[in-house]
């Protein structure tokens, strides 16, 4: 059996996906599965363990109807028995529908008719059960499994190399994950003065527990002011996700915005606090006692209180 899954969405929606495409591989262990992803998200696919092969496509470019023809013709070549639709529109609908894949699996809703499969879109509940119940057409109904992502060894053993370099690897450390660099999310961003206040409280109380921040591509005036007010910090910076992945793992806490890194945690089962501010920690988080939301009382992630957060780390 030949599969596509069509994922629009972030790093973060695709390793959301990760139970979903884990299941199916689990329930027909010989199927052969590809997904297509914006460019921007093919990097999470490093440590899935489920994905044969991974055909970027930007779905929120401005895109024309040569662009959508050649997605088509692309997909139709491959000869796939089932499509998995993940956006519940027409243009997804109809694009399934035009590549004449006999098995079409989406959304009751819009575009809907254009589907062979069509299963109740239930948004309220946790993501990645949004994105299991897909499977119900193929015949799997058991619950969505726990995150879960595969490491290469390549990167597990840079991020040994990594904490010993940092001189973190036998006193363990706290990581930060301050998501500065998503500057098109400003309401998730959490101001630097802030991460400063948990920062020295920490410190205060746990001096010979290192704090590290990880600098992301986009993070460098983060990092540099973070680095002015707390200056016994220690900065990582992976290069792609599995060493990231890997660095999170080490830690004994991570703290975290709303982001890819913050899914990368559930993945690797790390004791995490996370600030939400626009979005749902209902919907992003599995009910888990390893895993602490902070919603914002404002729908901004920068007027959660440092207080918030140091109750959540000392269990107050």
């Amino acid at each position: 059996m030949r599969v596509v899954a069509l994922v629009p969405g972030g790093i973060g929606d695709q390793i959301l996906f990760f139970p979903t495409l884990d299941d199916l591989k689990r329930n027909y262990p010989n199927a052969q599965i590809d997904v297509v992803v914006e460019p921007r998200s093919k990097a999470a696919y490093r440590v899935s363990k489920s994905v044969h092969e991974v055909l970027a496509f930007d779905f929120q470019d401005r895109n024309s109807l040569a662009d959508w023809g050649n997605l088509v013709g692309t997909i139709r070549d491959r000869e796939y028995d089932v499509a998995i639709a993940v956006k519940q529109n027409w243009l997804m609908g109809l694009l399934v529908w035009l590549t004449g894949i006999p098995t079409r699996i989406g959304y009751q809703g819009k575009g809907a008719v254009f589907l062979s499969n069509a299963v109740p879109f239930k948004p309220s509940q946790y993501a990645a059960a949004v994105y299991h119940d897909l499977l119900q057409p193929l015949s799997i109904k058991t619950p969505v499994p726990e995150l879960a992502v595969n490491v290469p060894k390549t990167d597990i053993d840079w991020a040994e190399k990594e904490q010993k370099r940092l001189g973190v690897h036998e006193t363990g450390y706290i990581l930060i994950h301050g998501g500065s660099g998503q500057a098109k999310e400003l309401d998730k961003i959490y101001p630097v003065q802030k991460w400063h206040q948990i920062i020295q409280n920490f410190q205060d109380k746990q001096p010979d527990l290192p704090v590290v921040v990880i600098k992301g591509v986009d993070d460098e005036q983060f990092v540099r002011s973070l680095l002015g007010s707390s200056p016994d910090i220690k900065v990582t910076a992976p290069d792609d996700i599995g060493k990231l992945a890997a660095m999170i793992a080490g830690a004994n806490l991570m703290l975290s915005t709303d982001s890819a890194a913050l899914q990368l945690s559930v993945a690797v089962q790390t004791y995490t606090i996370a600030l939400f501010g626009p979005t749902d920690p209902t919907e992003l988080l599995p009910k888990n006692e390893k895993f602490l939301a902070i919603k914002s009382p404002t729908g901004k992630t920068a007027d959660v209180s440092p207080n918030a957060v140091l109750e959540k780390i000392w269990g107050g």
